[in-house]
C-alpha cells in the first residue's frame, strides 16, 4: 500500500500526542480539585471524546479502504499540521496548571489572557478545528475532513457556550475577555 508507513508513523504520533496531553489533563484536573475546582459540561463530554475518537476511526478507516495517497498539496498542508502543533504547545504552556480536556474551573483564580489568550479567546478550539481539516487532507481522507469538520462545529457550538457560561460564573472573564473575539484574532495596536 502506497505511502501506508508514514500514515501509520503519522497516525501513532497522533494518538501518543493525545494520550500525553490526557494524562496532563488528568494531573492538571487533580491538582485544580485538590484547591476547590468545579466542573461543567459533563453532559456533554463523553460525546466530544466520542468524537474525537470516532475520527481516528474514521481517518484510520478510510486509509485502509481507499488509499488515496498523500494529498498534491501535502507539503502545505504539512507545514500547517506543524505550526498547529506549536500553537498547541504555546496554548497548554499559557494555561500551565489550569489547561484542561475538560471545564474545569477554579472560583478564585485570576482569567489567563497570555500567550495566545492575548488575542483569541478559545485557541485550543483553534487548534483542533485546523487538525480536523488538515490531518485528514494531508492522506486525502475528505471524507473525515468533512464530517468531522461538521460534527466539530457542532460540537463546539455547545461546548463553548458551556464553557463560557461556566468561567462567567466564577471568575472576572467577561472583563477580561470583553475585547477578544472567540476565533479571529485581535492583535494591539
Amino acid at each position: 500500500m502506497k505511502d501506508f508507513l508514514p500514515f501509520i508513523l503519522f497516525f501513532s504520533f497522533i494518538i501518543l500526542q493525545r494520550i500525553v496531553e490526557v494524562l496532563v489533563a488528568k494531573n492538571n484536573e487533580s491538582w485544580m480539585k485538590k484547591r476547590g475546582a468545579i466542573e461543567f459540561g459533563e453532559k456533554h463530554y463523553r460525546f466530544m471524546v466520542l468524537m474525537h475518537s470516532l475520527f481516528f476511526i474514521s481517518l484510520l478507516l478510510e486509509k485502509l479502504l481507499f488509499n488515496r495517497g498523500f494529498s498534491t498539496v501535502w507539503p502545505w498542508v504539512l507545514m500547517i499540521f506543524v505550526l498547529a502543533q506549536f500553537f498547541r504547545i504555546w496554548v497548554i504552556a499559557s494555561l500551565g496548571r489550569f489547561w484542561n480536556t475538560k471545564i474545569i474551573v477554579l472560583p478564585d483564580a485570576p482569567a489567563i489572557r497570555k500567550g495566545p489568550y492575548r488575542y483569541i479567546r478559545h485557541p485550543n478550539y483553534f487548534v483542533v478545528t485546523i487538525e480536523f481539516l488538515v490531518i485528514p487532507t494531508l492522506f486525502s481522507a475528505y471524507l473525515t475532513a468533512c464530517l468531522f469538520t461538521i460534527f466539530n462545529a457542532i460540537m463546539l457550538a455547545i461546548r463553548i457556550r458551556e464553557e463560557e457560561n461556566a468561567l462567567k460564573s466564577i471568575t472576572e472573564y467577561e472583563g477580561t475577555f470583553k475585547d477578544c473575539h472567540r476565533f479571529i484574532p485581535k492583535f494591539d495596536k
